[in-house]
């Protein structure tokens, strides 16, 4: 039951990070969730080292979306952002063809 909630905890996390952050993204639910779940892990881990939680202690809701806001700026900086535009379509102009 304890995974059960990491798992609906990390998604509402990855969920809320996405929407705050500006952009399209390619992510998918697994996506979303895993995003959740390591910046919580992150968050926890950085509120330990700058003494705003205790060995155990876990992040708390606002903690963990910075966290995952965190770990989403860290994968634009790395993978950089999808910026394809659409499709384009031909429209039958055919004035330019060589």
């Amino acid at each position: 039951m304890h995974i059960l909630g990491w798992v609906l905890m990390g998604f509402l996390v990855g969920l809320l990070a996405r929407a705050i952050m500006p952009g399209r993204d390619p992510m998918g639910m697994i996506g979303t969730t895993i995003l959740g779940i390591v910046g919580a892990l992150l968050a926890g881990w950085i509120g330990r080292v700058l003494g705003f939680y205790a060995q155990g202690q876990g992040a708390g809701l606002i903690m963990a979306i910075i966290g995952a806001i965190v770990v989403l700026a860290i994968y634009y900086a790395v993978v950089g952002r999808n910026t394809k535009a659409l499709p384009h379509r031909d429209r039958g102009d055919r004035s330019r063809a060589a």
